[in-house]
Protein backbone atom coordinates (compact mmCIF):
# COMPACT_ATOMS: atom_id res chain seq x y z
CA UNK A 1 0.00 0.00 0.00
CA UNK A 2 1.52 3.52 -0.93
CA UNK A 3 0.26 7.31 0.42
CA UNK A 4 -0.24 10.36 -1.43
CA UNK A 5 -0.01 13.51 0.44
CA UNK A 6 -2.77 15.95 0.24
CA UNK A 7 -1.62 19.24 1.12
CA UNK A 8 -4.84 21.87 2.52
CA UNK A 9 -4.75 25.43 2.27
CA UNK A 10 -7.35 27.35 4.13
CA UNK A 11 -7.39 31.34 4.50
CA UNK A 12 -8.04 31.07 8.39
CA UNK A 13 -9.47 28.37 10.11
CA UNK A 14 -13.30 27.39 10.51
CA UNK A 15 -15.13 29.41 13.45
CA UNK A 16 -18.17 29.53 15.33
CA UNK A 17 -18.56 33.37 16.72
CA UNK A 18 -22.24 34.67 17.88
CA UNK A 19 -24.26 31.76 16.21
CA UNK A 20 -22.10 32.63 13.04
CA UNK A 21 -20.29 29.34 11.70
CA UNK A 22 -18.01 30.25 8.90
CA UNK A 23 -16.71 27.00 6.99
CA UNK A 24 -13.58 27.50 5.49
CA UNK A 25 -12.86 25.73 2.49
CA UNK A 26 -9.67 24.53 0.63
CA UNK A 27 -9.40 23.72 -3.24
CA UNK A 28 -11.94 21.82 -5.13
CA UNK A 29 -14.57 22.31 -8.38
CA UNK A 30 -17.61 24.26 -8.76
CA UNK A 31 -19.60 24.54 -12.01
CA UNK A 32 -17.78 27.90 -12.30
CA UNK A 33 -14.81 25.62 -12.78
CA UNK A 34 -11.65 24.88 -10.18
CA UNK A 35 -11.29 27.11 -7.36
CA UNK A 36 -8.58 27.61 -4.19
CA UNK A 37 -11.78 28.43 -2.09
CA UNK A 38 -14.69 27.82 -3.67
CA UNK A 39 -17.96 29.83 -1.83
CA UNK A 40 -21.32 27.88 -1.97
CA UNK A 41 -23.70 29.01 0.24
CA UNK A 42 -24.63 31.26 3.15
CA UNK A 43 -27.59 31.68 5.44
CA UNK A 44 -29.41 30.15 8.20
CA UNK A 45 -29.62 26.88 9.42
CA UNK A 46 -33.01 26.45 10.76
CA UNK A 47 -32.31 23.02 13.21
CA UNK A 48 -29.20 24.36 15.03
CA UNK A 49 -28.82 21.88 17.00
CA UNK A 50 -28.92 18.76 15.22
CA UNK A 51 -27.02 20.04 12.24
CA UNK A 52 -24.22 21.25 14.43
CA UNK A 53 -24.61 17.36 16.58
CA UNK A 54 -24.54 15.87 13.15
CA UNK A 55 -21.59 17.87 11.85
CA UNK A 56 -19.48 16.67 14.91
CA UNK A 57 -20.67 13.27 14.14
CA UNK A 58 -19.20 13.70 10.81
CA UNK A 59 -16.18 15.24 12.15
CA UNK A 60 -16.05 12.52 14.57
CA UNK A 61 -16.19 9.45 12.37
CA UNK A 62 -12.96 11.29 9.99
CA UNK A 63 -11.01 10.91 13.27
CA UNK A 64 -11.33 7.48 14.54
CA UNK A 65 -9.57 4.30 14.11
CA UNK A 66 -12.44 1.83 14.81
CA UNK A 67 -10.06 -1.51 14.00
CA UNK A 68 -7.25 -1.16 16.61
CA UNK A 69 -7.47 2.32 17.74
CA UNK A 70 -4.97 4.53 17.65
CA UNK A 71 -3.93 7.91 17.69
CA UNK A 72 -3.33 9.25 13.65
CA UNK A 73 -4.16 11.45 10.96
CA UNK A 74 -7.43 13.22 10.13
CA UNK A 75 -8.70 14.11 6.93
CA UNK A 76 -10.97 17.18 6.72
CA UNK A 77 -14.88 16.13 5.74
CA UNK A 78 -16.10 17.18 2.10
CA UNK A 79 -19.08 19.31 1.27
CA UNK A 80 -20.77 19.12 -1.90
CA UNK A 81 -23.38 21.98 -2.79
CA UNK A 82 -26.08 20.24 -5.13
CA UNK A 83 -28.13 23.82 -4.97
CA UNK A 84 -30.98 22.78 -3.15
CA UNK A 85 -29.11 21.03 -0.14
CA UNK A 86 -25.32 20.44 1.32
CA UNK A 87 -23.67 16.80 1.62
CA UNK A 88 -20.82 16.54 4.27
CA UNK A 89 -18.69 13.32 3.63
CA UNK A 90 -16.48 11.61 6.06
CA UNK A 91 -14.11 8.26 5.71
CA UNK A 92 -12.94 7.07 9.15
CA UNK A 93 -9.11 6.31 9.08
CA UNK A 94 -9.34 2.81 9.45
CA UNK A 95 -11.23 3.12 6.23
CA UNK A 96 -14.68 1.18 7.33
CA UNK A 97 -16.82 3.73 8.10
CA UNK A 98 -18.40 6.20 6.06
CA UNK A 99 -20.37 8.86 6.92
CA UNK A 100 -22.66 11.59 5.84
CA UNK A 101 -24.69 14.33 6.60
CA UNK A 102 -27.46 15.56 4.45
CA UNK A 103 -28.48 19.24 4.98
CA UNK A 104 -32.07 19.26 3.07
CA UNK A 105 -33.66 22.22 1.90
CA UNK A 106 -36.11 22.26 5.27
CA UNK A 107 -33.05 22.73 7.20
CA UNK A 108 -31.57 25.80 4.65
CA UNK A 109 -32.80 29.16 4.39
CA UNK A 110 -30.36 31.17 1.99
CA UNK A 111 -28.68 31.81 -0.64
CA UNK A 112 -26.65 29.25 -3.20
CA UNK A 113 -23.63 31.20 -4.86
CA UNK A 114 -22.48 27.88 -6.61
CA UNK A 115 -22.55 24.34 -7.00
CA UNK A 116 -19.63 21.72 -6.85
CA UNK A 117 -16.92 19.95 -4.16
CA UNK A 118 -14.37 20.90 -1.51
CA UNK A 119 -13.14 20.27 1.74
CA UNK A 120 -14.04 22.14 4.80
CA UNK A 121 -11.41 23.06 7.87
CA UNK A 122 -13.19 21.31 11.24
CA UNK A 123 -10.19 22.16 13.65
CA UNK A 124 -10.52 21.61 17.69
CA UNK A 125 -12.01 24.83 18.71
CA UNK A 126 -14.58 24.52 16.35
CA UNK A 127 -15.34 21.07 17.36
CA UNK A 128 -15.73 22.35 21.06
CA UNK A 129 -17.86 25.39 19.83
CA UNK A 130 -20.21 22.78 18.07
CA UNK A 131 -20.53 20.83 20.74
CA UNK A 132 -22.45 23.31 22.90
CA UNK A 133 -24.85 24.67 19.89
CA UNK A 134 -28.35 24.42 21.63
CA UNK A 135 -31.76 24.17 20.62
CA UNK A 136 -32.71 27.47 20.31
CA UNK A 137 -29.44 28.85 19.48
CA UNK A 138 -29.36 30.78 15.80
CA UNK A 139 -27.09 29.46 13.62
CA UNK A 140 -25.61 31.21 10.68
CA UNK A 141 -23.70 29.03 8.18
CA UNK A 142 -21.35 30.10 5.62
CA UNK A 143 -19.55 27.36 3.65
CA UNK A 144 -16.81 29.58 1.73
CA UNK A 145 -14.13 32.33 2.97
CA UNK A 146 -16.07 35.22 2.01
CA UNK A 147 -18.40 34.24 5.42
CA UNK A 148 -15.85 33.60 8.27
CA UNK A 149 -16.16 35.46 11.13
CA UNK A 150 -12.46 35.82 11.87
CA UNK A 151 -11.35 39.49 12.91
CA UNK A 152 -8.23 38.83 15.15
CA UNK A 153 -6.41 36.55 13.02
CA UNK A 154 -6.42 38.77 9.66
CA UNK A 155 -4.39 36.99 7.08
CA UNK A 156 -3.79 33.77 8.62
CA UNK A 157 -3.46 30.93 6.74
CA UNK A 158 -3.86 27.36 7.94
CA UNK A 159 -2.22 24.59 5.98
CA UNK A 160 -2.57 20.74 6.48
CA UNK A 161 -0.51 18.02 5.43
CA UNK A 162 -1.79 14.53 5.70
CA UNK A 163 -1.03 11.13 3.99
CA UNK A 164 -4.54 9.91 1.66
CA UNK A 165 -3.41 5.93 1.43
CA UNK A 166 -4.57 3.94 -0.98
CA UNK A 167 -6.73 1.60 0.31
CA UNK A 168 -8.53 4.90 2.02
CA UNK A 169 -9.44 6.51 -1.50
CA UNK A 170 -10.46 3.32 -2.95
CA UNK A 171 -12.53 3.14 -0.30
CA UNK A 172 -14.90 6.18 -1.44
CA UNK A 173 -15.10 3.83 -4.63
CA UNK A 174 -16.47 0.57 -3.16
CA UNK A 175 -19.03 2.32 -1.00
CA UNK A 176 -21.35 3.91 -3.24
CA UNK A 177 -21.29 0.63 -5.50
CA UNK A 178 -21.70 -1.59 -1.99
CA UNK A 179 -24.48 0.81 -0.93
CA UNK A 180 -25.98 0.76 -4.37
CA UNK A 181 -26.96 -2.77 -3.77
CA UNK A 182 -28.82 -2.44 -0.95
CA UNK A 183 -31.95 -2.17 -0.03
CA UNK A 184 -34.34 -1.00 2.97
CA UNK A 185 -34.83 -3.83 5.49
CA UNK A 186 -36.43 -2.27 8.53
CA UNK A 187 -37.46 0.91 9.58
CA UNK A 188 -38.38 2.26 13.16
CA UNK A 189 -40.08 5.52 13.97
CA UNK A 190 -39.09 7.77 17.05
CA UNK A 191 -38.96 6.35 20.46
CA UNK A 192 -38.85 2.81 19.01
CA UNK A 193 -35.31 3.72 17.04
CA UNK A 194 -34.24 5.50 20.26
CA UNK A 195 -35.03 2.59 22.45
CA UNK A 196 -33.31 -0.07 19.88
CA UNK A 197 -30.12 1.63 19.67
CA UNK A 198 -29.62 2.13 23.48
CA UNK A 199 -30.45 -1.20 24.12
CA UNK A 200 -27.67 -2.34 21.76
CA UNK A 201 -24.64 -4.10 23.33
CA UNK A 202 -22.04 -1.86 24.89
CA UNK A 203 -18.78 -3.78 23.92
CA UNK A 204 -17.60 -2.08 21.31
CA UNK A 205 -16.23 -5.07 19.62
CA UNK A 206 -19.44 -7.20 19.61
CA UNK A 207 -20.70 -8.85 16.36
CA UNK A 208 -24.21 -9.52 15.54
CA UNK A 209 -27.14 -9.30 13.59
CA UNK A 210 -30.55 -7.40 13.45
CA UNK A 211 -33.90 -8.86 12.21
CA UNK A 212 -37.36 -7.21 11.72
CA UNK A 213 -39.69 -8.52 14.56
CA UNK A 214 -42.94 -7.01 14.12
CA UNK A 215 -42.72 -3.21 14.39
CA UNK A 216 -38.89 -3.62 16.28
CA UNK A 217 -36.16 -4.87 15.52
CA UNK A 218 -33.99 -8.20 17.47
CA UNK A 219 -30.72 -9.19 18.14
CA UNK A 220 -29.38 -12.29 16.74
CA UNK A 221 -25.82 -13.77 16.61
CA UNK A 222 -26.45 -15.73 13.71
CA UNK A 223 -28.06 -14.50 10.39
CA UNK A 224 -31.50 -15.18 9.07
CA UNK A 225 -33.73 -14.13 6.16
CA UNK A 226 -33.71 -10.65 6.49
CA UNK A 227 -31.67 -9.76 8.93
CA UNK A 228 -28.93 -7.03 9.03
CA UNK A 229 -24.96 -7.90 9.69
CA UNK A 230 -23.78 -5.13 12.41
CA UNK A 231 -20.53 -5.75 12.89
CA UNK A 232 -18.60 -3.85 15.52
CA UNK A 233 -21.53 -1.93 17.41
CA UNK A 234 -19.30 0.68 18.58
CA UNK A 235 -18.84 1.79 15.14
CA UNK A 236 -22.16 3.37 15.52
CA UNK A 237 -21.37 5.19 18.33
CA UNK A 238 -21.72 8.88 16.27
CA UNK A 239 -25.34 7.88 16.24
CA UNK A 240 -25.97 8.06 20.24
CA UNK A 241 -25.56 11.93 20.52
CA UNK A 242 -27.95 12.66 18.21
CA UNK A 243 -30.87 10.35 19.32
CA UNK A 244 -32.73 13.55 20.90
CA UNK A 245 -33.23 14.60 17.69
CA UNK A 246 -34.72 11.58 15.74
CA UNK A 247 -37.57 11.24 13.96
CA UNK A 248 -37.22 7.30 12.70
CA UNK A 249 -34.17 4.86 11.71
CA UNK A 250 -33.75 3.12 8.40
CA UNK A 251 -31.30 -0.07 7.97
CA UNK A 252 -30.20 -0.88 4.54
CA UNK A 253 -28.41 -4.59 3.63
CA UNK A 254 -28.09 -6.45 0.95
CA UNK A 255 -30.58 -9.66 0.27
CA UNK A 256 -29.59 -12.51 1.98
CA UNK A 257 -26.09 -12.24 2.61
CA UNK A 258 -25.73 -15.36 4.47
CA UNK A 259 -22.33 -14.50 5.87
CA UNK A 260 -20.52 -10.86 7.16
CA UNK A 261 -21.98 -8.22 5.06
CA UNK A 262 -22.10 -4.55 4.71
CA UNK A 263 -24.90 -2.73 6.27
CA UNK A 264 -26.24 1.30 6.63
CA UNK A 265 -27.98 3.13 9.15
CA UNK A 266 -29.64 6.46 8.35
CA UNK A 267 -30.98 8.64 11.17
CA UNK A 268 -33.80 11.13 10.21
CA UNK A 269 -33.52 14.21 11.75
CA UNK A 270 -35.47 17.64 11.62
CA UNK A 271 -34.89 18.81 7.85
CA UNK A 272 -31.38 16.68 7.18
CA UNK A 273 -30.46 12.96 7.68
CA UNK A 274 -27.48 11.24 9.08
CA UNK A 275 -26.21 7.91 7.51
CA UNK A 276 -23.07 5.77 8.29
CA UNK A 277 -22.13 2.91 6.26
CA UNK A 278 -20.30 0.32 7.93
CA UNK A 279 -18.26 -2.70 5.78
CA UNK A 280 -18.50 -6.39 6.29
CA UNK A 281 -16.64 -7.03 9.87
CA UNK A 282 -14.97 -4.58 11.89
CA UNK A 283 -11.45 -4.94 10.67
CA UNK A 284 -12.48 -4.76 6.99
CA UNK A 285 -12.03 -1.69 5.25
CA UNK A 286 -13.71 -1.30 2.20
CA UNK A 287 -11.06 -0.50 0.12
CA UNK A 288 -10.68 -4.52 -0.34
CA UNK A 289 -14.44 -5.66 -1.46
CA UNK A 290 -13.73 -5.61 -5.28
CA UNK A 291 -17.30 -4.32 -5.75
CA UNK A 292 -16.09 -1.78 -8.59
CA UNK A 293 -14.08 -4.27 -10.43
CA UNK A 294 -16.43 -5.95 -12.71
CA UNK A 295 -18.23 -2.72 -14.09
CA UNK A 296 -14.42 -1.27 -14.63
CA UNK A 297 -12.96 -4.51 -16.66
CA UNK A 298 -15.59 -3.86 -18.99
CA UNK A 299 -13.83 -2.32 -22.66
CA UNK A 300 -16.09 0.75 -22.93
CA UNK A 301 -16.81 1.71 -19.65
CA UNK A 302 -13.62 4.21 -19.47
CA UNK A 303 -14.56 5.51 -23.02
CA UNK A 304 -18.81 5.78 -21.84
CA UNK A 305 -17.44 7.69 -18.11
CA UNK A 306 -15.85 10.28 -20.41
CA UNK A 307 -19.81 10.84 -21.87
CA UNK A 308 -21.38 10.24 -18.86
CA UNK A 309 -18.50 12.63 -16.68
CA UNK A 310 -19.43 15.70 -19.12
CA UNK A 311 -23.56 15.66 -18.66
CA UNK A 312 -23.23 15.81 -14.45
CA UNK A 313 -23.86 19.04 -12.85
CA UNK A 314 -23.21 18.98 -9.34
CA UNK A 315 -26.86 17.58 -9.27
CA UNK A 316 -28.31 16.14 -5.62
CA UNK A 317 -30.00 13.17 -7.96
CA UNK A 318 -28.50 11.76 -11.12
CA UNK A 319 -31.44 9.82 -12.99
CA UNK A 320 -29.54 7.21 -14.90
CA UNK A 321 -32.77 7.07 -17.87
CA UNK A 322 -32.26 10.25 -18.14
CA UNK A 323 -28.12 10.09 -18.74
CA UNK A 324 -28.64 7.12 -20.92
CA UNK A 325 -31.25 9.45 -22.88
CA UNK A 326 -28.79 12.21 -23.22
CA UNK A 327 -25.34 10.11 -23.54
CA UNK A 328 -27.13 8.06 -26.16
CA UNK A 329 -26.00 4.56 -24.21
CA UNK A 330 -28.31 1.57 -22.75
CA UNK A 331 -28.88 2.25 -18.82
CA UNK A 332 -26.13 -0.64 -18.06
CA UNK A 333 -23.67 1.18 -19.80
CA UNK A 334 -24.54 3.90 -17.96
CA UNK A 335 -23.92 2.08 -14.49
CA UNK A 336 -20.89 1.22 -15.22
CA UNK A 337 -19.57 4.56 -16.37
CA UNK A 338 -20.70 5.61 -13.03
CA UNK A 339 -19.06 3.20 -12.20
CA UNK A 340 -15.91 3.83 -13.49
CA UNK A 341 -16.39 7.81 -12.39
CA UNK A 342 -17.11 6.63 -8.85
CA UNK A 343 -12.81 5.22 -8.57
CA UNK A 344 -12.79 8.99 -9.21
CA UNK A 345 -14.84 10.01 -6.23
CA UNK A 346 -17.22 11.82 -9.04
CA UNK A 347 -20.42 10.10 -7.97
CA UNK A 348 -21.58 8.84 -4.42
CA UNK A 349 -25.17 6.83 -3.92
CA UNK A 350 -28.24 8.05 -1.62
CA UNK A 351 -29.94 5.17 -0.05
CA UNK A 352 -33.22 7.15 0.75
CA UNK A 353 -33.39 8.33 -2.37
CA UNK A 354 -32.04 4.99 -4.31
CA UNK A 355 -30.16 7.20 -6.59
CA UNK A 356 -26.50 8.43 -7.26
CA UNK A 357 -25.03 12.46 -6.87
CA UNK A 358 -22.70 13.68 -8.27
CA UNK A 359 -19.51 15.43 -6.50
CA UNK A 360 -15.51 15.44 -7.39
CA UNK A 361 -13.53 14.73 -4.80
CA UNK A 362 -11.02 17.35 -4.11
CA UNK A 363 -7.46 15.39 -4.48
CA UNK A 364 -5.54 15.60 -7.17
CA UNK A 365 -6.22 13.17 -9.87
CA UNK A 366 -2.78 10.93 -9.68
CA UNK A 367 -4.09 10.33 -6.51
CA UNK A 368 -7.25 8.27 -7.50
CA UNK A 369 -5.20 6.58 -10.44
CA UNK A 370 -4.62 2.89 -10.64
CA UNK A 371 -5.86 2.21 -7.25
CA UNK A 372 -7.25 -1.39 -8.31
CA UNK A 373 -4.50 -3.77 -8.63
CA UNK A 374 -6.38 -6.44 -8.95
CA UNK A 375 -7.25 -4.89 -12.43
CA UNK A 376 -4.43 -3.59 -13.75
CA UNK A 377 -2.43 -7.31 -12.68
CA UNK A 378 -5.68 -9.39 -15.08
CA UNK A 379 -5.17 -6.91 -18.02
CA UNK A 380 -1.40 -7.65 -17.81
CA UNK A 381 -2.50 -11.50 -17.82
CA UNK A 382 -4.54 -10.57 -20.61
CA UNK A 383 -2.20 -8.87 -22.83
CA UNK A 384 0.02 -11.69 -22.01
CA UNK A 385 -1.71 -14.36 -23.71
CA UNK A 386 -2.06 -16.25 -20.81
CA UNK A 387 -6.19 -17.07 -20.96
CA UNK A 388 -7.21 -19.93 -22.95
CA UNK A 389 -11.05 -19.87 -23.29
CA UNK A 390 -12.90 -23.15 -23.83
CA UNK A 391 -16.99 -22.91 -23.70
CA UNK A 392 -18.20 -21.68 -20.79
CA UNK A 393 -14.80 -22.06 -19.03
CA UNK A 394 -11.12 -20.80 -18.86
CA UNK A 395 -7.85 -21.97 -18.66
CA UNK A 396 -5.24 -18.92 -16.99
CA UNK A 397 -1.72 -19.67 -16.84
CA UNK A 398 0.31 -17.68 -13.62
CA UNK A 399 3.56 -18.22 -12.28
CA UNK A 400 1.86 -20.38 -9.44
CA UNK A 401 0.26 -22.51 -12.18
CA UNK A 402 -2.62 -22.41 -14.16
CA UNK A 403 -5.93 -21.36 -12.43
CA UNK A 404 -9.42 -22.60 -14.04
CA UNK A 405 -12.37 -20.39 -14.06
CA UNK A 406 -15.84 -20.55 -14.64
CA UNK A 407 -16.95 -17.51 -16.59
CA UNK A 408 -20.52 -18.04 -15.82
CA UNK A 409 -20.10 -18.13 -12.20
CA UNK A 410 -16.93 -16.50 -11.41
CA UNK A 411 -15.50 -19.33 -9.57
CA UNK A 412 -11.74 -20.16 -9.68
CA UNK A 413 -8.94 -22.48 -8.63
CA UNK A 414 -7.25 -20.02 -6.93
CA UNK A 415 -6.69 -19.33 -3.26
CA UNK A 416 -8.19 -15.97 -3.64
CA UNK A 417 -11.27 -17.42 -4.35
CA UNK A 418 -11.45 -20.70 -2.06
CA UNK A 419 -10.90 -18.23 0.93
CA UNK A 420 -13.72 -15.65 -0.26
CA UNK A 421 -15.87 -17.45 -2.80
CA UNK A 422 -16.92 -14.39 -4.65
CA UNK A 423 -17.59 -12.28 -1.85
CA UNK A 424 -14.96 -9.48 -1.86
CA UNK A 425 -15.04 -9.35 -5.70
CA UNK A 426 -13.60 -11.20 -8.71
CA UNK A 427 -10.06 -12.43 -8.67
CA UNK A 428 -7.76 -11.48 -11.02
CA UNK A 429 -8.05 -14.50 -13.17
CA UNK A 430 -11.53 -14.11 -13.50
CA UNK A 431 -10.98 -10.55 -14.58
CA UNK A 432 -8.77 -11.58 -16.94
CA UNK A 433 -10.58 -14.73 -18.63
CA UNK A 434 -13.80 -12.03 -18.87
CA UNK A 435 -11.71 -9.21 -20.72
CA UNK A 436 -10.71 -11.68 -23.25
CA UNK A 437 -14.38 -13.47 -23.25
CA UNK A 438 -15.64 -10.13 -24.18
CA UNK A 439 -12.81 -9.29 -26.63
CA UNK A 440 -13.22 -12.53 -28.37
CA UNK A 441 -17.07 -13.68 -27.99
CA UNK A 442 -18.60 -9.93 -27.38
CA UNK A 443 -20.41 -8.76 -24.34
CA UNK A 444 -23.01 -11.09 -24.16
CA UNK A 445 -20.75 -14.41 -23.54
CA UNK A 446 -20.11 -13.00 -20.06
CA UNK A 447 -23.43 -11.32 -19.40
CA UNK A 448 -25.64 -14.72 -20.42
CA UNK A 449 -23.11 -17.48 -20.58
CA UNK A 450 -20.52 -17.94 -22.60
CA UNK A 451 -21.52 -19.78 -25.71
CA UNK A 452 -18.83 -22.77 -26.83
CA UNK A 453 -16.23 -21.18 -29.41
CA UNK A 454 -15.98 -22.40 -32.68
Amino acid sequence: MTNATQAYSYAAPSMLVDGRLGLSTSGGRALSGPALAPRFFSGVVTQAAPAAAALLGVADVALTRYHQPRPGWTRDPVVTCGGDRLRFESFSACGGVYARLDLLGGALDGEVFDRGTTNVDVNGPLREALARVGARDPLHLGVGADELTVTTLDGAVVEKKVPLPERWLRGFAEVQVIAARMDLRAELQGMSAVRFLRSLPKRAAADLWVAPAGRDLRVTDRPSPGAVCLSGVGRLATLLPLLRFVRSLKVYGPAAPGGPASSAWELELPGMRYTLVLSPERWRGFSGEGAVLADLATDEAEADADVVGMLLNFEPEVEIGLLADRAGLSTTRVRAALTQLGTAGRVGYDLNEAAHFHRELPYDREHVQHLNPRLTSARALAEAGAVEIAGDTARVRTDGGVREVGLTDGSCTCPWWWDHRGSRGPCKHVLAARIVARTTLGPSSVETGVETAR
